[in-house]
């Protein structure tokens, strides 16, 4: 059976898709995990995984002599880990911590694919990519991969949480007179959107019956947020991350969220309409690359963070419930985006990728 071991790191964004594309080979291949501290607290001890600290070189000015020590006794490590468990393939899935075990990989002669989950090429996905044999994606015109490397491209759909798959979706074909909105700042919650989206919600709440399901960052925000709706008696019900949170939010008629590509893949495949917000500050700009792939598929409401102010939003939000034409429109469309999208067709797909190369 072939040994199979996936990189992957840093926040939620990385993991998630990663311990699907786990979950999709564990039955049919020995497979692995190895992350960083950060990753670890995502992954649950249902999976098998390692931890490889890789230092991020550019953290700060003043270490990064250090770091770079750091960084090349990393590839040292990973390539006595790699020949310890003799792998056979392995699946980057990007982030710095990615690159000593692709390194590594590559003297070893240890076959290469890269996983990119997101609509624009990440830096280390780029650099692995040179030597890798596929590059797994969802989006054929992906953003960043140099030209002689788009032979390379092997598409699948969104590879969501197997759970994702069985949950039923949002058939709603009429809006009632209180309207549901589901606010998310993605794994590493957003302190935006806990200060100034509660701000759109309370003007909202003047002229429209709503219903707000929000994430929160901290204890802190959270009673911050309870507070605030109670004193302007808002209907609300307030979490942490959770991934088990959209079975609550299905039924719900629009997300107001960020944009990594594992939250607008599930908003997607479950038929709920959302308005992305990407962070400004995203490494390579990605999560405005993800909302403007489904934005481009008139599927969602796209939005630049700078370019908001509490009007603009609360009207935008106003215009979606009142057109109701574009709002079904929006949700037919993804509807037609996703319906091809199964848990059967995606594990199959990569198996098949894994056997041929």
């Amino acid at each position: 059976m072939k040994k199979i071991l996936i990189t992957t790191g840093g926040s939620g964004g990385h993991v998630i898709p990663s311990l699907s594309l786990y979950d999709s080979l564990k039955d049919d291949f020995e497979v692995h995990i190895v992350t960083d501290v950060r990753g670890s607290k995502y992954i649950n001890s249902s999976y098998n995984f390692s931890l490889i600290d890789v230092p991020n070189i550019l953290s700060n000015l003043f270490l990064i002599p250090y770091n770079l020590i750091k960084f090349f006794f990393s590839i040292f490590k990973s390539y006595r880990y790699l020949k310890i468990n003799n792998f056979n393939i392995l699946i980057s899935t990007g982030g710095y911590m990615s690159i000593p075990l692709s390194l590594a990989s590559y003297l070893m002669k240890i076959k290469i694919f890269v996983f990119e989950p997101n609509s624009i090429l990440g830096r280390a996905n780029k650099l692995t990519l040179s030597f890798a044999k596929k590059i797994i994606c969802y989006d054929k015109n992906l953003k960043k991969i140099p030209e002689k490397h788009l032979k390379k491209i092997y598409l699948i759909k969104p590879l969501l949480r197997k759970e994702i798959y069985e949950y039923q979706k949002n058939v709603k074909k009429t809006l009632e007179d209180q309207k549901k909105i589901l606010i998310i700042g993605g794994s590493q919650g957003a302190k935006f959107f806990d200060d100034f989206i509660s701000k759109m919600i309370i003007k909202l709440s003047k002229t429209q019956n709503i219903k707000v399901l929000q994430q929160v960052t901290d204890q802190k925000s959270r009673e911050n947020l309870k507070n605030l709706y109670i004193k302007n008696q808002i209907d609300h019900e307030l979490f942490d991350f959770d991934d088990k949170l959209l079975i609550k939010a299905v039924n719900y008629d629009l997300a107001i969220t960020r944009s990594g590509a594992s939250v607008v893949s599930e908003l997607s495949f479950l038929n709920i309409p959302f308005v992305a917000i990407p962070f400004p500050y995203a490494k390579d700009n990605h999560q405005y690359y993800n909302a403007e792939f489904y934005e481009k598929n008139k599927s969602c409401w796209l939005i630049k963070q700078k370019d908001l102010d509490e009007n603009s939003l609360t009207e935008l939000i106003i215009k979606i419930f009142e057109n109701q034409k574009e709002y079904f429109s929006k949700k037919n469309n993804l509807i037609q985006l996703t319906k091809e999208n199964t848990w059967k067709k995606n594990k199959s797909k990569l198996i098949e990728l894994i056997y041929e190369n």
